[in-house]
């Protein structure tokens, strides 16, 4: 699918585009807001314009380097790199922090698959979002 500084044959990329997929790729897979990427590069004063940033974060999503979450439709939406096409996951998001993890687990595929067998209803694992309190947040109260 090309290397972490996204050059690949027709594809337009600039400095601060390679950047940012550098950026997003040493994420190792978590997920990113506009802002948080801004944020990164303001850190490192290497300022990047939000608008710049999540109309890269949009061009990566169409190229299919990067994939488009929208957990909470009242919160920016998430970026995740994409190195090559990942198996479905489900997610979980804490109530309190608002944090969202990954869950790759054989037991709730058993459940989708009983969902589209009995059900004929096939689940969208990538959208699939269980919500409530992390261990953090739970130790913290």
């Amino acid at each position: 699918m090309g290397d972490a500084m996204g050059k690949r044959p027709g594809v337009y990329t600039t400095r601060q585009g390679e950047a940012i997929l550098a950026f997003l790729s040493s994420c190792q897979g978590a997920h990113v807001t506009a802002a948080q990427v801004a944020e990164h590069f303001n850190d490192i004063s290497e300022p990047i314009g939000r608008t710049t940033v999540y109309r890269r974060l949009e061009k990566l999503v169409a190229e299919g380097m990067a994939r488009k979450y929208i957990i909470d439709e009242s919160k920016a939406a998430c970026y995740q790199y994409v190195d090559e096409p990942q198996q479905g996951h489900y997610h979980l998001k804490c109530e309190v922090c608002g944090e969202v993890f990954h869950l790759c687990c054989n037991l709730l595929d058993e459940v989708a698959d009983h969902i589209y067998d009995e059900h004929d209803f096939k689940v969208n694992e990538f959208k699939t979002v269980f919500y409530g309190v992390c261990a953090d947040c739970r130790e913290q109260n």
